[in-house]
């Protein structure tokens, strides 16, 4: 089960059919979704997290925290949309395209991929771009 929560005025449009992409994307990699909990958040909150969990002083766009077991795919993942924002921006996509791809970043993380080293964020960016595929068919 997917649920998306939200500690700022943002809304998610669609919630349903992201649930049934986010869905998609794992059994096509194997996985199942058992709970992913998404919160929606500003910098400042998010910004507390880094600094409380992860001792990172800078803003970040996601931060996710894996609770998976096996192919059962668990965890939270806060996203702060003003970070959304201002990348798309930076990125020259739209906000509704930046979103999913940094929802979709978290789950890819639940399954396995990373994103260190260059090899990584490579394989990381067409694990997203396919499915960002996923989500336009």
């Amino acid at each position: 089960m997917i649920t998306f929560n939200y500690e700022t005025e943002f809304a998610l449009k669609e919630e349903k059919s992201s649930e049934i992409w986010i869905e998609k994307v794992a059994t096509k990699k194997g996985f199942e979704v058992g709970e992913i909990n998404y919160i929606f958040c500003d910098d400042a909150y998010l910004h507390k997290l880094n600094v409380e969990f992860l001792q990172h002083d800078t803003l970040t766009d996601i931060i996710s925290f894996d609770n998976s077991l096996g192919k059962l795919l668990n965890g939270d993942i806060f996203i702060s949309v003003e970070r959304v924002g201002d990348n798309a921006k930076d990125f020259k996509v739209s906000f509704e395209e930046e979103l999913h791809r940094v929802m979709i970043h978290g789950v890819l993380h639940y399954m396995g991929l990373k994103d260190k080293t260059d090899d990584e964020k490579l394989a990381m960016r067409n694990a997203e771009n396919e499915a960002l595929l996923i989500l336009t068919n």
